[in-house]
């Protein structure tokens, strides 16, 4: 079998068990679950190999690595030039087609290797849909940033489409890619891919600061009170309570009477069961678990409704500064 005839998973493994044990380790950790499944076996299925395919398969992954280098350095077209300058022209075709695939899979791929600083000076005097099409592509720490750094009036309307934002035309992002990056080039598929919503906005919020957060969510509240309603109950479920301190969690139970805990509490995770009975006298958590041990079959709705008061108290508390959510966007406010 020749190199070219290998399967991506196959190449892997050959790469794999070509380096030293250690670096083999530290990119199996990097793959997901199902891809390391398939690799593994392969390993396990390989006994010996051609010297000259296992050193095709090499070159091919440098050559690999070479060209998304060129690609973030210079965009495609760069890419492009100096891999055909290199490489024959087979040799060239191929890996020019993986670093194509790996962008049009990914839209806007080019944009989220890019400093958040110099992306935002890149972007923000572009039109509120184009900058909302673009933060809907990007992961959602950048695209926070991005965010933190335009006006409020611009923030407030780019949120507001990201939220209405549902099916997009694969050929309106790739006029928007290449009006912004003319090194692009080739083809996208056709298939409608969904962006944005209401949850993609929840999750760029969550890593928001809390004064880039307050300020969205208070401009758009005159404009789209019920949309701000959606996005902040997707901003923090009954769960992420977990995320609050024990001096936080404390004050909270001092706002909760114990039937809408017991019903809340109905469908929670034990941890967060622990934590919660951690921050309780021992009499209180008693008389919580033995509500709920007979209070017997309740509606789904009831415990949703009970778990949302608690939630209600949270906000209120954090919009207080009376506690403090980790991971919620506010360490850089924190003074230690």
């Amino acid at each position: 079998m020749s190199e070219g005839e290998l399967t991506g998973t196959k190449k892997a493994a050959l790469l794999l068990v070509s380096l030293k044990g250690e670096v083999s380790a530290k990119i199996l950790a990097e793959l997901d679950d199902e891809l390391v499944e398939h690799v593994t076996r392969e390993i396990a299925s390989t006994d010996s190999v051609e010297p000259s395919i296992r050193s095709d398969v090499i070159e091919e992954f440098y050559n690999l690595a070479l060209a998304a280098q060129y690609r973030d350095k210079g965009g495609m077209n760069y890419a492009r030039a100096l891999i055909q300058k290199a490489l024959s022209p087979e040799k060239a075709s191929r890996i020019l087609g993986i670093i194509e695939g790996e962008i049009y899979s990914h839209p806007f791929a080019f944009l989220s290797r890019t400093e958040g600083e110099n992306l935002l000076t890149f972007i923000q005097d572009e039109h509120p849909q184009t900058i909302a099409l673009i933060v809907a592509h990007l992961p959602s720490l950048k695209a926070s940033q991005i965010l933190g750094g335009l006006s409020e009036a611009k923030q407030v309307e780019v949120i507001s489409r990201v939220a209405k934002m549902d099916h997009t035309n694969p050929e309106v992002i790739k006029e928007v890619e290449e009006g912004l990056e003319l090194r692009l080039s080739g083809m996208m598929s056709q298939t409608l891919q969904k962006v944005g919503g209401v949850e993609n906005v929840a999750e760029m919020l969550n890593l928001s600061d809390r004064t880039t957060e307050k300020g969205i969510l208070e401009n758009l509240e005159t404009e789209d009170p019920e949309l701000v309603e959606q996005i902040r109950r997707l901003m923090f479920v009954f769960e992420d309570i977990m995320l609050v301190d024990d001096k936080g969690i404390q004050s909270v139970l001092k706002e909760i009477e114990n039937d809408e805990l017991s019903l809340g509490l109905k469908t929670a995770s034990q941890e967060l069961k622990d934590k919660i009975f951690r921050n309780m006298s021992e009499r209180a958590s008693q008389l919580i678990k033995e509500y709920m041990e007979y209070m017997g079959p309740v509606r789904i709705a009831d415990v949703e409704a009970a778990q949302q008061k608690v939630v209600d108290v949270v906000r209120r508390l954090e919009d207080a500064g009376e506690i403090i959510i980790s991971g919620r966007g506010g360490d850089k406010e924190m003074i230690v």
